[in-house]
């Protein structure tokens, strides 16, 4: 409360009270309003030109979106050791696993392709750390699609391992006529000459010579696909295995099997002969997979020893004259 000022009148010998003008007031009044107005302006430009002065609203938002960066460089830390982790399954998946159960390998490109189309992170732009998190999320993408993918392939080989004692069973795996002291291995497979049109041409398997009527044996269990005459291979004997392996046995003297037959590895299914383009009696003998010829010599490891394979292959890269 304002003090009340008083004064003297002479005239009337008494103290009179002291009357503000109105107009002073106002004007003290405004130039006080006009002087916090200039303080607080003066304040402020202070304020914003002060460096590194922040509000605790401010502090508290810093710390935040610093707290932030740290997890997702712990996060991007952590998917690298997983990464690491895949890499190592994925690898021996492909040189390991696949290889053993014959399955074909998964491309790098199939197993870390990325996400085509459209911007899949759009609602991830616009932020002032959109390309971190952005990073962070393709990242995790990707990792989610290799393991997608590698799940699949471990249940493809979960499969195959049920199926690997029937692989092993019908595999190609002993040679086709008895052959005990290794010498009727006549030709193998590889560019020979022929023996009837004089030219040389490719052998897509291997000549074992025998008298005829001398007893043939399948390599494997298999169905009989084809017993029947040809221009060519004369009486012949086609066993679909399964898996993507066939076995031909050519120029045979009679058939002990007929089409749509079972037979087991070791069973007799005919005797050599000198049917077709033949000049002695012979059994020709083919291994296909996956509709591919393939090397027969590369499928005796059910009754030779390291040993005698390697007497048979070297006999087998003689360049010589086919039977066929």
């Amino acid at each position: 409360m304002s003090k009340v000022k008083y004064y003297y009148d002479s005239e009337t010998l008494s103290y009179r009270k002291i009357e503000p003008k109105k107009g002073k007031s106002f004007a003290l009044a405004t130039l006080f309003l006009l002087g916090i107005i200039a303080t607080s302006f003066v304040l402020a430009l202070v304020y914003l030109n002060i460096p590194n002065v922040e509000t605790p609203k401010e502090k508290a938002y810093k710390r935040e979106i610093e707290n932030m960066k740290f997890q997702y460089e712990l996060l991007n830390k952590r998917m690298q050791d997983v990464v690491q982790v895949l890499e190592n399954v994925e690898e021996r998946d492909n040189n390991i696993y696949r290889v053993y159960f014959e399955a074909n390998p998964i491309s790098d490109e199939q197993r870390r392709s990325g996400f085509g189309g459209i911007n899949r992170y759009k609602n991830l732009e616009g932020y002032e750390n959109s390309e971190i998190i952005k990073e962070t999320t393709k990242n995790i993408d990707k990792l989610s699609k290799r393991l997608v993918i590698q799940s699949k392939s471990l249940d493809e080989i979960a499969a195959l391992a049920k199926n690997k004692e029937a692989l092993l069973a019908s595999i190609p795996a002993i040679q086709p006529v008895k052959n005990d002291d290794l010498k009727r291995m006549a030709s193998g497979y590889g560019i020979r000459m022929h023996p009837i049109l004089k030219y040389r041409k490719m052998h897509n398997g291997m000549d074992f010579s025998a008298p005829t009527s001398t007893e043939v044996f399948a390599t494997g269990n298999a169905t009989v696909k084809k017993a029947r005459r040809t221009s060519g291979f004369g009486n012949l004997i086609v066993l679909d295995h399964g898996f993507g392996y066939e076995t031909y046995y050519a120029h045979l003297n009679e058939f002990n099997v007929r089409r749509g037959q079972k037979v087991k590895r070791g069973e007799i299914i005919g005797y050599v002969g000198n049917t077709g383009l033949s000049t002695a009696p012979h059994l020709h003998y083919e291994v296909h997979k996956n509709g591919k010829v393939v090397n027969p010599i590369n499928f005796y490891h059910g009754d030779l020893t390291a040993e005698e394979y390697d007497i048979m292959l070297n006999q087998s890269t003689l360049e010589n004259q086919s039977l066929d």
